[in-house]
């Protein structure tokens, strides 16, 4: 007898779907890493994953829900890993543990779509492309604001009266965005160097907003070396 926890398996049908719609996601990443975003159309998609068009259009709305189809997921196990952090937690450090948990799910969850490696070379053609920078940008608004609103809840707070949840998620998110955006500048892309650096950037987080810069400086990797007299 199956636990009623136990979801039962997708059936032929699911699967063919899901086969097709990961298929789309590969294509249109590989396309958009290899040639460019703007230079690659829906019919290019569709013909290299060898569907129709129309095929495309019954999974996605438009280039860019593909684009960003597998971060929302990466996004949604964060959000789901805020949410789910002790109550006692101050609110930067249930971020912080929540980002340090949903590492692995992330790759998990990724990897059963598309390779990872292919989700982290995607990140560089974001910085690289005005229109899917600005769509990311706006994301990360909205995103906020998602996490904002369960900070608050986790807090007991009315954040429309009290400040400080979208405070504490604008500063997490800035270190986040600063993060992408040396990362992506970087040689090493993967999801090893990504998870080092944002340690090392939100390990600033407290000196940065509290210390004396004159008497601290950053090493190359982001990291606070005393100085020497």
């Amino acid at each position: 007898m199956k636990s009623a926890d136990t979801a039962p398996p997708p059936g032929l049908r699911e699967r063919k779907k899901q086969r097709t719609r990961d298929a789309l996601l590969r294509s249109a990443l590989e396309l958009f890493t290899e040639q460019g975003y703007e230079q690659t159309t829906v019919d290019d998609i569709a013909e290299t994953a060898e569907v129709s068009q129309r095929t495309f259009f019954r999974y996605f709305a438009s280039k860019e829900e593909a684009a960003f189809f597998v971060s929302r997921l990466a996004e949604s196990h964060f959000v789901e890993a805020v949410r789910h952090r002790p109550r006692g937690e101050a609110p930067l450090d249930a971020l912080r543990q929540a980002l340090v948990e949903s590492w692995e799910t992330i790759g998990e969850a990724v990897e059963q779509l598309i390779p990872l490696e292919l989700h982290m070379r995607f990140y560089r053609v974001i910085e690289s492309t005005p229109a899917l920078l600005a769509a990311h940008l706006r994301r990360a608004t909205e995103l906020e604001e998602e996490i904002a609103r369960v900070v608050a809840d986790r807090e007991g707070l009315d954040m429309d009266a009290d400040p400080r949840p979208r405070v504490v998620v604008a500063v997490f998110g800035a270190v986040m965005r600063v993060t992408e955006r040396i990362w992506s500048a970087r040689d090493d892309a993967t999801l090893t160097a990504l998870r080092d650096l944002t340690t090392a950037y939100l390990d600033q987080v407290e000196p940065a907003l509290t210390g004396n810069w004159r008497s601290d400086t950053p090493g190359p990797d982001g990291r606070i070396e005393a100085r020497t007299t």
